[in-house]
This record gives C-alpha cells, sequence and structure tokens, in this order.
C-alpha cells in the first residue's frame, strides 16, 4: 500500500504500545539473596543519595518514576534498597526504543507507594507507521506499508479530495473481499447524505429486489456520484486525468500489531554462548538467525563453498587449535613456556623472556622431538569451529578417541 504522507503527519494510524513491569519486594529480597523473617520485608521503594544528591536523577524519592517522564535505553526505572545491608539495586530500561511512563500503580490496600510491597509501573511506546507495517480492512484485505507519498504528488478527484491510502487493485481478484467495495460505496453514500448505514449480516441478496450495489449505487448517484463508486482521478505530477477506471470511497483501515519495530532482528557482532562460544539465540538477547541446516544444503547446491564457510566458520565460532600431525590427537598437542636456553639467548633472557614452546604430549611424539628448543615439528595450528574441540573434549570424557587426519 501506499500512504500519503500528510495524512501520516496529521496522526493517521498512530499507535502506542504498553508494557506494564510488576516490581515485588518479595521478590527483589529472594533475588538478593535476603531472607525474609515472618511478614517483615527488608527491601523497600527508596532512591538511595550520594553526596547530598539522589543517586538517580530520573527518580523520585520513593525510587518510582516520574508519570509523564522519558525513559531511554539505561535509564532507571525503579531502585530498591535492602534496609539491612543498604544495598540497592535499580533496574534499566533495556529497550533501544524511548518510552514514556504512564502509570505508577500501587498493588495493596494502601495509598502510600513507598510503602506497598508490590507497585506496577506501566511504560507507553509512540509508534508512528513505519514502511513495513502491517494494516487491515475490516474483510481481512492485509497490506504492508511500501511508501510514503508526498499529499502532492497523489492523484485528487474534482472536488480535490486525495486519498489517504492506495491499494493494488489485483489483491481483490483472488482473495474475493468484495465486502470491502460495497463498503467502500456505503461508506461514500453515508458520508455524502450524512447517515449511519445498516450494515445487518444476510439483509441484502444478490438475485433479490434489494441489492446492495443497486442500494448504494443509487445514494450515490442522488449524491452526484457514478452509480458504482469509480470516479475519475488526475494525476498530482502532471495534473492530467488518468485514462483508467479508479475505485476511490470510505473505507474502515486499521493498523495491526505486527511491526517492524517488534520483529526485525539485524546483528553482526554480539553475544555468544559460553559453551560453545557460538551466536545465542533470542531477537531480544541481541542473537543471530540460525543458518541450519536446509539452508546449508540450499548453499550447497548453488555451489557458495566461500559463503557457507562465512556463515559457519568466520561469523559462528572460529578456532584456531595446535593439532599433533604424527598421531593426529587434538587434545595432546599443548602449549608451554618454554625457559630453554636457545642460541644466541642469555640464561637471563630465556627465563625473563621465555618461548612458547609446541609439542605433543604422547609418549612416541615426546620420543620423537629432536630439537634444541623442544618444539616439535608436527605440532601445526588449525582453524576449526570451536564446537568440534567441545565434541572431541565430550568425546574423550566417555573414553571414545577421536583421531585427525592432517595431510
Amino acid at each position: 500500500m501506499i500512504l500519503n504522507k500528510s495524512a501520516y503527519e496529521r496522526g493517521f494510524a498512530h499507535a502506542s504500545v504498553y508494557k506494564t513491569i510488576k516490581v515485588g519486594l518479595e521478590e527483589e529480597a529472594k533475588f538478593a539473596g535476603a531472607s525474609q523473617s515472618g511478614d517483615e520485608v527488608r527491601m523497600q521503594f527508596a532512591n538511595k543519595m550520594k553526596n547530598g544528591e539522589p543517586m538517580y536523577s530520573n527518580l523520585e524519592e520513593d525510587g518510582l518514576p516520574r508519570i509523564g517522564d522519558c525513559v531511554k535505553e539505561g535509564d532507571a526505572i525503579y531502585c530498591v534498597v535492602d534496609t539491612v545491608s543498604g544495598n540497592d539495586k535499580a533496574a534499566k530500561h533495556k529497550d533501544r526504543e524511548h518510552a514514556y511512563v504512564q502509570a505508577v500503580r500501587g498493588l495493596g490496600a494502601d495509598s502510600d507507594l513507598a510503602s506497598q510491597n508490590k507497585v506496577s509501573i506501566t511504560l507507553r511506546y509512540p509508534r508512528n507507521p513505519v514502511i513495513g507495517d502491517k494494516f487491515s480492512s475490516r474483510h481481512g484485505q492485509k497490506g504492508v506499508l511500501s511508501i510514503l507519498w508526498p499529499q502532492e504528488d497523489m492523484p485528487f478527484s474534482e472536488s480535490g479530495i486525495s486519498p489517504d491510502v492506495i491499494i493494488n487493485p489485483h489483491a481483490f481478484p483472488s482473495r474475493m473481499t468484495i465486502g470491502m467495495m460495497v463498503e467502500s460505496m456505503a461508506g461514500k453514500s453515508g458520508a455524502m447524505h450524512g447517515h449511519f448505514q445498516d450494515a445487518t449480516p444476510f439483509s441484502f441478496h444478490e438475485s433479490g429486489d434489494k441489492n446492495s450495489v443497486d442500494y448504494f449505487g443509487e445514494q450515490l448517484q442522488a449524491a452526484g456520484y457514478n452509480y458504482y463508486g469509480s470516479e475519475p482521478l488526475y494525476s498530482g505530477v502532471s495534473g492530467c486525468i488518468m485514462q483508467a477506471d479508479l475505485y476511490i470511497g470510505v473505507v474502515y483501515y486499521q493498523r495491526l500489531r505486527h511491526m517492524v519495530s517488534d520483529k526485525y532482528q539485524v546483528r553482526a557482532t554480539g553475544p555468544t554462548n559460553e559453551l560453545t562460544r557460538q551466536p545465542i539465540k533470542g531477537r531480544k538477547k541481541g542473537g543471530g538467525i540460525r543458518l541450519g541446516e536446509m539452508e546449508r544444503d540450499s548453499l550447497l547446491s548453488h555451489g557458495a563453498a566461500f559463503l557457507l564457510q562465512d556463515r559457519l566458520l568466520n561469523c559462528s565460532d572460529k578456532h584456531v587449535a595446535y593439532a599433533c600431525c604424527r598421531c593426529g590427537d587434538l587434545l595432546q598437542a599443548t602449549t608451554q613456556r618454554s625457559t630453554i636456553q636457545t642460541t644466541g639467548q642469555s640464561v637471563s633472557e630465556a627465563v625473563n623472556k621465555p618461548k612458547l614452546r609446541l609439542y605433543c604430549r604422547t609418549p612416541t611424539c615426546i620420543a620423537a622431538t629432536n630439537r634444541d628448543d623442544g618444539n616439535d615439528e608436527a605440532v601445526e595450528p588449525i582453524i576449526l569451529p570451536y564446537v568440534y574441540r567441545y565434541l572431541v573434549n565430550e568425546l574423550a570424557g566417555m573414553n571414545v578417541k577421536m583421531k585427525l587426519e592432517i595431510k
């Protein structure tokens, strides 16, 4: 769909998303490891003072935000203090989107917020439509905002009306949302005559005397419009009449909750799993999009070997490991700070500036090493995914040895 930019600037399809955070002092105490004795709650909402000034400038004395304040990424939303130890814990706003504090409510009988055990904080996220946001009519005729088009370049009718939304006519034949066209006629005639239209289901029949198209068509004709709802439109660019049968009318169009802001996932680098060193999953945690086995098969079938290597190795868990070419072991090859004196090196240099010694701990490989510096020429660095090394360690823990054949 094409959206009229001026209509957008006037507030067309503006929406707000509300998110509510519930904070309980008992849960905060458990999280902090503090013990509760009977009904006594050690934690309380407060804003600690530091050098005569409150620690969090955007919070009130009771450790809660002011209604109407704008909250940015990293700003404190609330603060709780342990009355015994004096330790404080502040929850930060993690979203990159700015939010406004809509309401702060105490969940209890007491009217004083500071003495409440539970508090709910509602944040409001203002959301203007952006390219990619989803819209729909009441007939399920979905559309995605593709471009915001200037009003001066939009087509206009003989009376000077520019449409707020332009949708492609190809959306109708296969989906058969004829009700939307009938609604357009009904809305247009109702707006011209200034009365509400009766939209009771099954009140019209195609073959009967009371046909919906004729019923609304007569009203349109009485208002001076075309019987079937189409109208000549003029190009906003050239001003010439457009030689096409264009349908224009009043339709209820709504914005859906499927928004780009909630769905987009972009990442170059970011957090990784501690165990496998691969990118973590999850949009909220800044994770990556998984390139799975079927995607791998597609890239293989295209012959895109370097792209596959980039996705599965370089951008995932690339790791340099030392392996022994002689015995093929990945776990026995190791490095050690060598204090062995080499040719042209003094004793003090050998002790103070130890060199890295590469060798394999397998007895046969130790016996085969005959170099002065203690290095084993068979031990070489190889590039492999870290998860492979993890697999080798897991199998070694079950007495299964994996041997590499390195050429």
